[in-house]
């Protein structure tokens, strides 16, 4: 379990999805949606910075599978089940290794001069995140 120390004006809320309820995931301001909302636009700035070098490929990829974490964070918070919620985290925690792949690819294969270390650290906190909710979820479905 991973413990978040937040400022003193943050409260925790309870997300209450059917009979399940998730203590500490989700916040009035969640973070995951935020990181990840900050995190897609950072990544259609590279995209444009890409195709302005001609780079139609990667760039492509970074941008479905960057983008696609947090629509499936906005899905997960919106599961009508705590089985709909992990799915949807899960598939998020994939599309987030993905992202982190085609980050690592474009920085080795020295395609472009663009600086991408930002980014994957951005992405490696954001695969720790989804992580930590996917394991904590996978754990309470099973106890119930």
């Amino acid at each position: 379990m991973i413990a978040i120390i937040l400022p003193k004006e943050k409260f925790f809320q309870y997300l209450h999805i059917g009979v399940f309820n998730f203590e500490c995931l989700v916040m009035k301001e969640s973070i995951i949606r935020n990181k990840s909302f900050q995190f897609s636009l950072k990544i259609i700035q590279l995209y444009k910075k890409l195709l302005n070098e001609k780079e139609f490929i990667i760039s492509r990829q970074l941008l479905k599978s960057g983008t696609s974490i947090g629509a499936n964070i906005e899905e997960a918070l919106a599961g009508q089940s705590k089985k709909d919620f992990t799915a949807k985290m899960s598939i998020s925690s994939k599309e987030a290794r993905e992202t982190k792949y085609w980050l690592r690819l474009l920085k080795e294969s020295e395609l472009t001069k663009i600086k991408v270390n930002d980014l994957l650290d951005n992405i490696e906190e954001i695969i720790r995140m989804l992580t930590s909710i996917v394991k904590t979820s996978q754990n309470n479905l099973t106890k119930n």
